[in-house]
């Protein structure tokens, strides 16, 4: 699988969890006005890395790791050089020498991949590309002695939450420059070897779920490429892709598009996702430049692999998932038909539109409707547009991104009706418990799992739940009577002590160590309290979260609605009963 996409949209931890889920092997090149970094994967785990910095280097980061002194890095580096064409890196090298030992050289070699991510969480541009088609790995990661029998295979978990926890210290401390070396790149020590080496990507699942609880760690800087001129990255994909085009046709491509990138519509978050599926380089290219400028979050890739991890991510930051299908001349109907049932079936929210060539449109339109395709459009194709081609490229391009914009969510009308029976409901009740249960079964609408707590001086008290001790349908269940302290740092502390809702996700201990122990984490971290007040102080609140099921994008605000009438109707039952039990 190649892709391709903004870190402004994916942050690199997701783009890393992705790698590692799907067990991808390749070079993933991360590029900003700064330069270039790489990380290279094998079956989802890290094997090397490339830092911008041409001075950090394994043997500078084995001597501030007191691994070695300068004086041994100096003496090694001469041997290598005296080999000449028999020199051994600088690693393998250390290993033989006795001055380092393999566990050494695993950590100096983590260390240095910690460097890189680090240096890319500090950037506020860049753009992510994986390239599968080589498997670049410097000698110093492929090389060692056949009697060690082991090869560089970092686990991606483990020093993706290292490098997140020394970003987040040198944030704190204000000394996160000092990470990196200052000096410029000297020839003491010559930059790796790089090779290449066969593919082998396998399709077996990994698993990253600690992974999903510290995404909200990154913070929010990335905000677009505005120092990087693309005028040469759009002539080398116009070049590569239509070699037999005049070079006159070929600028008129490369002008359109780079208009394109200078001119961005808006600033404002994205709202809508495009995760575009093309096996067309040049379709992808353009439909991502579109994306950018129409402010459209977008997720390029080649194939299916993958998918479902991005629509869950998507719908993971509320934003409405389109799908956008690019089928060939030559297109395996069948299969593709196959795919938008899935996406359907297992993804309700998500739109999909097809774009099909005049030659596939008659053979798949009706069809793909049938199966829940949004739309269906004609797109360029170089076997049926011949010498047009570039001009009928262009006016679709230049079309596709204001359609994909106004594509509208996939709205659930009986919400409104649920809503307003809830309110009614609510104004007949004046007991708290009926009150409280009002509001966990709108909630059970949206949420797999929902539970009431009754706040106690110091603790929580597990009330009736729905979803979590027998099946959803069953509806509510009796009391589970478990116990949550109210911890500070915590989301339910803070929801009970500031009476606000909250709905997102982040790293909570009392949730993991605690709730989950109680009734299982949550595919998704994310989850969502709401207080119930009473004359200014919470009695209870009402957790929810998405169980073993992908995100679905509540109506949050209705919740939240709900919840501040359903208070308003406790507070003047209470003052009714005040005044009739006064003399």
């Amino acid at each position: 699988m190649s892709f391709n996409g903004d870190l402004e949209h994916f942050p690199l931890v997701d783009v890393i969890q992705l790698l590692h889920m799907t067990s991808k092997t390749g070079v993933l090149y991360l590029k900003s006005h700064k330069g270039e970094s790489q990380l290279v994967f094998h079956e989802g785990f890290f094997v090397s890395a490339n830092h911008l910095n041409n001075s950090v280097r394994i043997g500078k980061v084995l001597v501030d790791m007191n691994a070695i002194t300068s004086d041994q890095l100096s003496e090694t580096l001469a041997e290598q050089k005296e080999a000449g064409n028999q020199k051994k890196p600088l690693i393998a090298t250390l290993i033989e020498k006795g001055i380092i030992d393999k566990e050494t050289a695993f950590k100096g070699l983590e260390s240095l991949i910690e460097m890189t991510i680090v240096e890319v969480l500090t950037w506020d541009t860049g753009t992510f590309s994986l390239d599968v088609s080589q498997e670049n790995v410097s000698d110093e990661y492929r090389y060692f002695p056949d009697k060690l029998n082991q090869n560089i295979l970092l686990n991606a978990q483990a020093v993706l939450m290292d490098s997140l926890r020394i970003y987040d210290e040198k944030v704190r401390d204000g000394s996160l420059s000092t990470i990196f070396f200052a000096e410029e790149a000297t020839d003491s020590e010559e930059p790796p070897a790089v090779d290449s080496g066969p593919l082998d990507i396998t399709a077996d699942l990994l698993g990253l779920d600690a992974l999903e609880t510290i995404t909200r760690k990154i913070p929010d800087v990335f905000i677009g490429l505005k120092d990087h001129n693309p005028v040469d990255e759009h002539r080398q994909a116009v070049a590569k892709a239509l070699p037999e085009s005049t070079i006159d046709l070929q600028e008129q491509l490369v002008s359109f598009l780079s208009t394109i990138s200078q001119t961005p519509s808006e600033t404002t978050p994205p709202v809508t996702a495009i995760i575009l599926l093309s096996q067309n380089k040049l379709m992808s290219h353009a439909i991502s430049t579109v994306c950018k400028h129409e402010n459209l979050f977008v997720f390029a890739s080649d194939e299916e692999s993958g998918l479902d991890i991005v629509i869950e991510q998507s719908l993971g930051r509320d934003l409405h998932p389109v799908l956008v299908i690019d089928t060939s001349h030559e297109c395996d109907d069948e299969l593709y038909l196959a795919l938008v049932r899935q996406k359907i079936s297992a993804y309700p929210q998500i739109s999909i539109l097809i774009a099909a060539c005049c030659h596939t449109w008659h053979a798949i339109s009706l069809e793909a409707l049938s199966a829940g395709a949004h739309s269906v459009i004609p797109h360029p194709c170089e076997r049926c547009d011949e010498e047009d081609y570039v001009s009928t490229f262009t006016s679709f391009i230049s079309g596709i991104g204001s359609y994909l914009k106004s594509m509208p969510p996939v709205l659930y009308p009986e919400v409104d009706t649920q809503f307003s029976q809830a309110l009614n409901q609510l104004k007949t009740l004046s007991d708290p418990r009926d009150i409280a249960l009002v509001i966990l079964q709108f909630a059970a609408l949206q949420f797999e799992r929902v539970m009431t707590f009754v706040v106690g001086k110091s603790e929580l008290i597990a009330e009736k739940s729905i979803g979590i001790s027998s099946d959803k349908s069953n509806g509510p269940s009796a009391p589970l009577m478990f116990r949550i302290p109210l911890e500070r740092q915590s989301v339910l502390h803070e929801v009970v002590e500031k009476g606000r809702s909250y709905y997102g996700q982040r790293i909570d201990k009392v949730l993991t160590n605690v709730l989950y122990k109680e009734i299982e984490a949550p595919r998704s971290p994310k989850v969502m309290a709401v207080p119930l007040l009473s004359r200014g102080k919470v009695i209870a609140v009402t957790y929810a979260d998405f169980g073993a099921k992908p995100v679905t994008p509540p109506h949050i605000n209705l919740i939240y609605a709900l919840a501040a009438f359903a208070g308003a109707i406790l507070d003047n039952a209470m003052y009714r009963k005040s005044i009739e039990t006064s003399p």
